[in-house]
C-alpha cells in the first residue's frame, strides 16, 4: 500500500513529503495509522548528522495511532486499538529477561539503524530502498509498521493525538527520577535544562514527593514554565554560578539528587558538583556518542555517583500506562507541555523545536 512520508534525503535539509510503499505487516509487526507524533532533539539531531549511508531515511519515534493491521502471532493488540510507540526492544536476550530492555543486547539495531535486524526496511520509493524502522516505527509519516514489542496498547478515551511524547521525551524524563533515582519525599532535586525532558522530569519530581525541585536554565520562559510545572526555585546560569546558588537554595549542603537533560560537559560537572554527600546525578542528556566529560574523581569518593540514563530506564509498557494513570488523576499534566502542528507543517515543527520556541512540538494527521 502507498503512504506519505516526510523523507530525510540530504543531511542538514528539510524533510520532504513523498508517497511511499510500505509493506504488510510481517510476522510480530504491527501497522499503524499515526494520529499524533512528537519531535524530538533525536530526531533532530539525526537531520543534522546523517551519514549517505543512512539515507534517504523517515524519522520518528514518539508515535501515537490507531491498530490497521498485525502480522502473525501478534497478540496484544488488535485493528481498532490505540496505540502509543515507543522504543524497540528483541524481548530475548538476557538483559530483556530480567526488565531492563532499555540495555537490550540488539538496542542499537533496533532503534538508531532504521532497518530490521535482516536489514530491510517496510519502505520504498520505486525500486529504491527508504529506511523506515527508526526506533522500530518510522512514525514521521501517515503510516508506520511497528514491532508488537515497542506498541503499548492505550485506552481510547484518552487525547490519542497527544499521547506519542510519552514514548520517549516525557518518559525519559519522568522516568529518570521515578525509576533510577526514585528520590524519597521530602528529598532535594535540581533539573539542568528545561524543556520538554527537564520539565517532565520536574513533574516526576513533585509526583515523588521532593521539597526542593530547582530548574536551571538559561532561558527565562523556561524558567517560568518550570515553576508552573512544580519547580520551587530557578536559576539562571548565565547569571550566577549554578553550584553555588544551588548549596545556598539548598541551605548549604547541595542537593541529593539532580538530573541532567542537556549533556554538555560544564554542565554534567556542574550536575555532579552541585550534589551533597551522598547524592546521585542522573544525566540523560544527549550531545553525540563521542562526549568527552571531565569531574573531579573527589566528588565521587565522598558518596556521590554519575548514572547514565536512557528512556528513563522504562519498560514502556509498564511505564506509559503509569504516566497515564497519573495523568487521569491530574498529578501529571504533560498535556501542557505540547503545541501541535499539521503533519504538513513539519518543517515548521522542527524549526520551532530546534530554536526552543516551544517545549514539545507535536504532529497531528488528518484522519
Amino acid at each position: 500500500m502507498q503512504t506519505t512520508a516526510a523523507v530525510l534525503r540530504e543531511t542538514g535539509n528539510p524533510l520532504v513529503l513523498e508517497d511511499v510503499e510500505i509493506e504488510q505487516p510481517r510476522a510480530g509487526e504491527v501497522l499503524v495509522r499515526m494520529v499524533g507524533v512528537g519531535v524530538c532533539h533525536t530526531d533532530l539531531g539525526v537531520i543534522a548528522t546523517a551519514a549517505p549511508e543512512q539515507l534517504p531515511v523517515v524519522l520518528g519515534h514518539e508515535g501515537s495511532g490507531v491498530v490497521e493491521a498485525v502480522g502473525e502471532g501478534v497478540t496484544s493488540v488488535t485493528p481498532g486499538d490505540h496505540v502509543v510507540l515507543s522504543y524497540n526492544s528483541c524481548h530475548d536476550c538476557d538483559h530483556c529477561a530480567r526488565g531492563i530492555n532499555v540495555h537490550c543486547r540488539n538496542f542499537v539495531p533496533l532503534n538508531l539503524v532504521g532497518a530490521r535486524l535482516d536489514g530491510s526496511s517496510p519502505l520504498s520509493c520505486g525500486d529504491e530502498k527508504v529506511f523506515g524502522h527508526f526506533f522500530g516505527q518510522s512514525s514521521f509519516a501517515r503510516h508506520a509498521i511497528a514491532s508488537e514489542n515497542n506498541t503499548v496498547k492505550v485506552g481510547r478515551n484518552l487525547p490519542l493525538e497527544l499521547l506519542g511524547p510519552l514514548g520517549c521525551g516525557v518518559q525519559t524524563g519522568a522516568g529518570a527520577v521515578l525509576n533510577s533515582l526514585a528520590p524519597e519525599e521530602g528529598s532535594s532535586i535540581v533539573v539542568f535544562a528545561a524543556g520538554s525532558v527537564g520539565l517532565s522530569a520536574i513533574m516526576a519530581a513533585v509526583v515523588a514527593g521532593c521539597s526542593t525541585i530547582i530548574a536551571v536554565d538559561p532561558k527565562e520562559s523556561r524558567r517560568e514554565l518550570a515553576t508552573q510545572f512544580g519547580a520551587t526555585h530557578t536559576v539562571d546560569p548565565q547569571a550566577v554560578d549554578p553550584v553555588e546558588a544551588i548549596r545556598e537554595i539548598t541551605g548549604g549542603t547541595g542537593a541529593r539528587y539532580s538530573v541532567d537533560c542537556i549533556g554538555l560537559p560544564q554542565v554534567v560537572r556542574q550536575a555532579l558538583e552541585c550534589l551533597q554527600s551522598y547524592g546521585v546525578c542522573a544525566t540523560v542528556g544527549f550531545q553525540g556518542m563521542n562526549n568527552e566529560v571531565t569531574i573531579d574523581q573527589g566528588h565521587l569518593l565522598f558518596g556521590r555517583s554519575l548514572v547514565g540514563v536512557i528512556e528513563g530506564d522504562a519498560v514502556p509498557g509498564e511505564f506509559i500506562p503509569h504516566m497515564i494513570e497519573l495523568y487521569l488523576q491530574g498529578r501529571f499534566p504533560f498535556d501542557k507541555l505540547i503545541s501541535t502542528f499539521s503533519f504538513e507543517q513539519i518543517n515548521e515543527a522542527i524549526d520551532a523545536a530546534h530554536h526552543g520556541e516551544v517545549a514539545k512540538a507535536v504532529l497531528t494527521f488528518d484522519s
